[in-house]
């Protein structure tokens, strides 16, 4: 009966079917062929990343037909480009201009730093280190005395480090550190490959401070490509993921997430004092003050025994050279008077000029890196007094009356305080 009132309805039943098998397979086609459109571009923009940054072979080629010349010299440069002892490992570069990678040498686990294309100009939007591709090398010339090197490296040292008493003995180390085979004598080649280091900040105070316990320490170098003691945990947190999740991930949430992934309070505390006693190594060192001007979680490493170490201090510059580059800088307002991220001056508006004098020190700035990291897990018993000596600390400025001495004595007091709680633990 139901069949003769609607002879039509058992033909559109298969029809209707039919259909909705058609939406969900060109559904799924569509779907199918977004992912395989947005998996081609993340790996197109990937390589494409990956070709811009990486140039390792680029930067061989440069290093090694300079030292086949016997334009440049230096102890890693057999090994790089004759036996070939030393080669690249993973690329770590963020800057077509700064090659990093993880490398090995004669077995031993290095970082390999190396230096393209330069910047043309100074400005604060680049490094504080200016060299020309076409100059490259150029210094010192043949027929320089190893006297007249002196009085050019001398005279480097005091544009960058002020008129300090003891230059004389800086020239000294850098002309030991630039005999790279031992023979008692600084060659032509050696001494073209220092003159190049020696534009740079990070190798200058590797030299500098190359007793010093979180100071990664110099292997060799070859031109200004330059080897350095890898670090085995190269951020204050323990987790690093791809960048393409890291697009999407909330600033605020990954801070959280990054607190998750740390050693143990008594392991932190141990990395914070030697962050604390860095801050000690290069605030009114030997030759001079030096500013930390981006003092990033990246930047910080530790090793097995969570030792701190340095990871990457090209942004750590002389104190004299960054207030003779800023001092003349047009400005509209504070933001315009900003080296790295951290390093900040204000804006005289009378002048439109910015000031020499930066804002704040660098433990203020170490002590706002590790407030969090520190206070997370921190024991109760001394929490309310580690969360007050930090807020004390962030809130040094250099323009405050007695600074030093409040530096100092905020630096030893929350040494102490964290050694005393570690002491008596393992992770001492």
């Amino acid at each position: 009966m139901a069949r003769s009132l609607c002879p039509g309805a058992w033909l559109r039943k298969p029809y209707y079917l039919q259909a909705r098998f058609s939406y969900v397979r060109m559904k799924y086609l569509f779907f199918s062929w977004l992912v395989v459109f947005v998996g081609s571009w993340i790996i197109y923009v990937q390589y494409s990343t990956y070709t811009e940054l990486c140039r390792g072979k680029d930067c061989k080629k440069i290093i090694c037909d300079k030292y086949k010349t016997g334009v440049i010299d230096g102890p890693a440069c057999n090994s790089l480009c004759v036996t070939e002892t030393l080669y690249f490992g993973k690329c770590l570069s963020t800057k077509p201009n700064n090659q990093i990678y993880l490398g090995i040498w004669d077995n031993l686990p290095g970082v390999v730093k190396c230096q393209m294309e330069q910047a043309l100009h100074l400005d604060f939007g680049t490094e504080l280190e200016p060299r020309k591709e076409i100059v490259l090398f150029d210094k010192p010339t043949r027929g320089t005395t190893v006297q007249k090197f002196k009085e050019m490296v001398y005279s480097l040292f005091k544009a960058k480090l002020g008129d300090q008493g003891n230059l004389s003995e800086l020239v000294n180390l850098i002309l030991t550190v630039a005999d790279g085979d031992k023979d008692g004598q600084v060659s032509l080649g050696e001494a073209k490959s220092a003159w190049a280091l020696l534009q740079l900040n990070e190798f200058l105070l590797m030299v500098i401070l190359q007793d010093k316990e979180h100071t990664p320490k110099l292997m060799g170098f070859c031109g200004d490509l330059y080897v350095m003691e890898s670090v085995e945990y190269t951020s204050l947190y323990g987790i690093s993921l791809p960048w393409v999740i890291e697009l999407f991930i909330p600033s605020g949430f990954r801070r959280s997430m990054d607190q998750l992934f740390t050693p143990s309070w008594p392991r932190k505390a141990k990395i914070a004092i030697g962050l604390l006693e860095f801050v000690e190594d290069v605030f009114h060192g030997p030759y001079g003050n030096f500013l930390m001007c981006d003092t990033s979680a990246k930047n910080l490493g530790y090793n097995d025994k969570y030792d701190l170490k340095m990871v990457d201090m090209r942004k750590i510059v002389p104190e004299t050279n960054l207030k003779e580059l800023i001092k003349d800088r047009h400005c509209e307002s504070d933001l315009d008077c900003v080296y790295g991220t951290d390093c900040r001056t204000s804006c005289d508006q009378s002048t439109m000029k910015c000031t020499s004098e930066v804002i704040q020190p660098n433990l203020a700035k170490a002590c706002q890196l590790l407030k969090d990291y520190l206070l997370r897990g921190a024991p109760s018993e001394i929490r309310e007094e580690l969360e007050k000596q930090l807020y004390s600390c962030i809130a040094l400025k250099v323009t405050a009356n007695q600074m030093e001495m409040e530096h100092s004595l905020i630096l030893n007091n929350l040494k102490t305080l964290l050694w005393k709680k570690i002491s008596y633990t393992n992770d001492s």
